[in-house]
């Protein structure tokens, strides 16, 4: 019984989300602008239900509404089908190499991009042998200023985006050695800047130390960061010159060419 309602309390979310792919496969099928009435005559859903649910997706961006009554397809999943073109892209071209990486100095090495005010863990190589627990699982997230891969993309930023995100954020730390007022982090992305790598000083995590470089688009956007983790007491900065190299590969394997940017 208790199986039974649960599926009659989900049919009604099931049948709304099977409507609005109906009506945005049917917006897909046409370049410019479809009206309320030929939607609802191709997806057989009764005008004022079509209506209903595509205000929603207006709401959300992922509908356009360039003349009352007629709808076409957002910016919004252009937004979204870039950023998972990216992530796809970078993932595959990073993969190789990190596993080379990892070979050489048999410490976790993780690729991460930024979403919003946090960065996100979208892939790691890493081995038992490290002697190190992996704290962060692939997916997972934490907040820029508080990892080297997060001061690389805060580094990107405008000194006022950065203030931005110190207010909306408050800057909150984890750690002692966490940074939590704007002055310091600001000083720590002027020396991001100047030397193109970022750390993270067991401002996360306490016992782990990072290291990260930059990975590059086409079009010389900053797109993902690829870091080092390792025991705070076995970090090395040797580590560095074949973390930028290899973090330089991927970015070519996506078509920077750092000499002809800018």
């Amino acid at each position: 019984m208790k199986k039974a309602d649960a599926a009659a309390a989900a049919t009604p979310t099931i049948q709304v989300l099977e409507r609005m792919f109906t009506l945005i496969d049917v917006l897909s099928s046409r370049e410019e602008a479809i009206t309320l009435k030929e939607i609802s005559e191709k997806t057989g859903l009764h005008p004022s239900t079509a209506h209903r649910i595509l205000n929603d997706l207006t709401l959300g961006r992922f509908v356009d509404r360039p003349e009352a009554g007629s709808y076409r397809l957002g910016m919004r999943l252009l937004e979204l089908g870039n950023m998972v073109k990216g992530r796809l892209n970078v993932r595959d071209a990073a993969m190789e190499p990190m596993k080379a990486l990892h070979k050489l100095i048999q410490q976790p090495v993780n690729l991460s991009v930024r979403q919003g005010d946090e960065i996100v863990y979208v892939e790691r190589a890493y081995s038992e042998r490290s002697g190190m627990q992996v704290v962060r699982a692939i997916g997972g997230r934490a907040p820029l200023h508080l990892t080297s891969v997060g001061k690389l993309f805060l580094a990107q930023d405008d000194p006022l985006r950065v203030r931005g995100y110190a207010t909306r954020t408050g800057l909150t730390g984890h750690t002692r050695n966490s940074i939590t007022q704007l002055p310091v982090l600001e000083r720590e992305l002027s020396r991001v800047k100047q030397s193109g790598v970022a750390r993270d000083n067991e401002e996360l995590e306490l016992g782990v130390r990072c290291i990260a470089a930059g990975i590059y688009d086409d079009q010389g956007k900053l797109l993902a960061g690829l870091s080092i983790s390792a025991p705070a007491d076995r970090m090395d900065d040797e580590w560095l010159a074949k973390l930028q190299s290899t973090a330089d590969t991927i970015s070519q394997e996506l078509g920077y060419h750092p000499h002809s940017q800018g």
